[in-house]
């Protein structure tokens, strides 16, 4: 559904991480989506002697995103991390996506990530007097990205 206005853009503060088609809960932060294609640099001499460069289109490159969200007695991320770490690719492999919500909760546009497993895994400091929620924060690698 598109936004109500032409001139208005998306909310930052709206949106749905799942992998394999489960929600992940408690999800705060989403950084580092990006799509990048290989730059192939050109170098020749033209036939009357001027040098040139061009930059050729190459190929698509893989990815990572990093998702931060409270910290629960879910295991999930720390096991699927452990069966990255026991070199089970097939059991590590996973698909992930991330929809970003309009005002009214509907997907304005997903990122779908295939081929995913998680590369780390980090926890928050951990303060006497802390008044901030604990949290986990963790990196998907991927293959391949598309947007729908």
């Amino acid at each position: 559904m598109p936004l109500a206005d032409p001139l208005d853009s998306s909310a930052a503060n709206g949106f749905i991480v799942t992998i394999d088609g489960i929600q992940v809960p408690k999800v705060v932060e989403v950084s580092g989506i990006k799509a990048e294609v290989e730059k192939i640099e050109h170098k020749q001499q033209t036939s009357d002697g001027k040098y040139v460069v061009r930059n050729l289109i190459g190929r698509p490159k893989a990815g990572e995103f990093t998702v931060t969200r409270g910290l629960t007695d879910s295991k999930t991320i720390s096991d699927w991390l452990k069966t990255v770490m026991a070199g089970d690719v097939k059991g590590s492999r996973k698909t992930a996506s991330v929809a970003f919500l309009d005002y009214a909760g509907t997907t304005l546009q997903s990122y779908n990530f295939t081929n995913c497993w998680v590369s780390s895994v980090e926890v928050s400091a951990m303060k006497a007097g802390a008044t901030e929620p604990a949290t986990e924060k963790f990196t998907v690698s991927y293959d391949e990205m598309t947007v729908a």
